[in-house]
């Protein structure tokens, strides 16, 4: 008999004990699009009922997708946002027009999925769904139930097997192309492009920010295959950033000034920091000039308070300043080498400590690499709700071959964070990264010393 028991018989435990692949990595044959058909045609396939934007990519599509977001909400449009993993409450992976979903409407959506699918033994499947399939399943129902005009879905995993790749989009976005989860999409640049252009669907445009060749030649071959128009970075669109700098007292914003085939877009303040962030930028507003193609009216206004006003916790996010903090979710070699430029732009001339904490399955040598020479100081931590989190003495061995910087082994997360406050000194910065995971369990502990100290 199928079968999925948790001691918890509620609707949160039902969902919490199904299999989860943010916990346990997937191998490529547990994907299979197949099985999540199957549970939308139980649930009167809600998927068909709704207008989406796809957004797939190795870094960089969260933000992209929350500026999108920001912008159509602005311009009056309800918008789903539909992302992952979460930071600290599950209800952050479903937002309309800014506001999280309710616990309790959450739970009368998996009270309905777990008696429709007829759990534990879901004779109707055949199957028992994992946890990102059921997640993917409540944010079509929950945006259909509120009329949402488009939702923004963000992939999980990959692209072309993708529980989210169910969904017939009226743009497809893909952010870049670098080497993350190797194991379940492939060894090389190239075959993580062929997985991430499965979501290219036939006739449905299709931007893209992939830059490096081989992976781009992949984009243009798909898209060419299937006849979908595909609009390029540094090719169709190029942009021109401004970085923020964080001094003392001091704080400008960052810009960015975009040009489009279209138009030349004049220079926009963002909130989030970065080149790659500026990047993201551009690519949204060529997603916005193709949306307007479709009919769909956004007004320049609006892009630029969306950009002005995006918000994504954790993504280079200043905490407070004296000493300065920031908490980043960079986890692969490419995301920490934008995060070490971003830091040198804007937070120059100041000493830099780091907290970090990785999964095992990670390109750790590769992040510390890109972090040799602009650490003083680092304290290793251990995320505590990730089996897959890498103990503080197996990273500060990786640490020892890559870089000279001291070194520190913490035994919980608060004593990682005060060590880490009591080392960094004013003027200085204090950077926490390398997983989502520790940024959401970390951050609450954060607020706290923040508003004591």
């Amino acid at each position: 008999m199928l079968s999925s028991k948790h001691p918890d018989e509620s609707p949160r435990g039902f969902w919490y004990g199904l299999i989860n692949f943010e916990h346990r990595l997937p191998t490529p044959d547990d994907f299979k699009l197949d099985r999540m058909r199957k549970v939308l045609d139980l649930l009167g396939n809600p998927e068909k009922k709704l207008k989406f934007v796809h957004v797939a990519g190795s870094k960089g599509k969260g933000s992209t997708s929350a500026m999108l977001a920001a912008i159509l909400s602005q311009q009056g449009l309800r918008t789903g946002l539909y992302t992952s993993p979460h930071l600290v409450h599950v209800e952050e992976r479903f937002s309309i027009d800014g506001q999280n979903i309710s616990a309790s409407a959450l739970d009368l959506i998996l009270a309905n999925i777990k008696m429709v699918i007829g759990f534990p033994e879901c004779e109707p499947l055949g199957f028992v769904p994992t946890f990102f399939e059921v997640a993917t399943v409540v944010a079509f129902l929950h945006f259909l139930e509120h009329k949402v005009d488009v939702a923004i879905l963000e992939v999980g995993l990959g692209g072309r097997l993708d529980s989210t790749n169910v969904c017939n989009p009226l743009l497809s976005i893909i952010t870049s192309i670098s080497m993350d989860h190797e194991k379940q999409l492939g060894p090389t640049l190239v075959h993580i492009a062929k997985e991430k252009a499965g979501i290219i669907k036939s006739g449905v445009p299709v931007v893209s920010g992939v830059c490096n060749s081989g992976p781009r030649q992949v984009i243009e071959d798909v898209a060419s295959k299937m006849g979908a128009k595909l609009v390029q970075a540094k090719v169709d669109f190029t942009w021109d950033y401004n970085p923020g700098i964080f001094k003392d007292s001091l704080i400008v914003e960052p810009s960015v000034q975009i040009k489009t085939q279209k138009k030349q877009w004049p220079s926009m303040e963002m909130v989030l920091l970065g080149e790659h962030q500026a990047a993201n930028a551009a690519l949204v507003v060529s997603a916005v000039e193709e949306l307007r193609l479709l009919g769909i009216g956004i007004s320049d206004e609006a892009v630029r308070w969306g950009l002005g006003n995006t918000r994504w916790p954790a993504r280079m996010q200043v905490l407070c300043h004296s000493p300065w903090v920031v908490i980043d979710c960079a986890h692969n070699g490419a995301s920490a080498g934008a995060l070490v430029r971003t830091l040198r732009e804007s937070f120059p001339e100041v000493p830099r400590v780091l907290l970090f904490g990785a999964s095992s399955d990670k390109d750790i040598s590769g992040m510390f690499k890109e972090f040799s020479g602009i650490f003083t100081k680092v304290i290793f931590a251990q995320s505590i709700n990730s089996p897959r989190a890498s103990k503080p003495a197996e990273l500060s061995e990786i640490w020892a071959q890559n870089c000279t910087a001291e070194a520190f082994l913490s035994g919980t997360l608060e004593e990682a964070a005060r060590k880490a406050f009591l080392v960094t000194p004013k003027p200085g910065i204090l950077c926490i990264t390398g997983s989502v995971f520790l940024a959401g369990e970390i951050s609450p502990i954060l607020s706290k010393l923040i508003s004591v100290k």
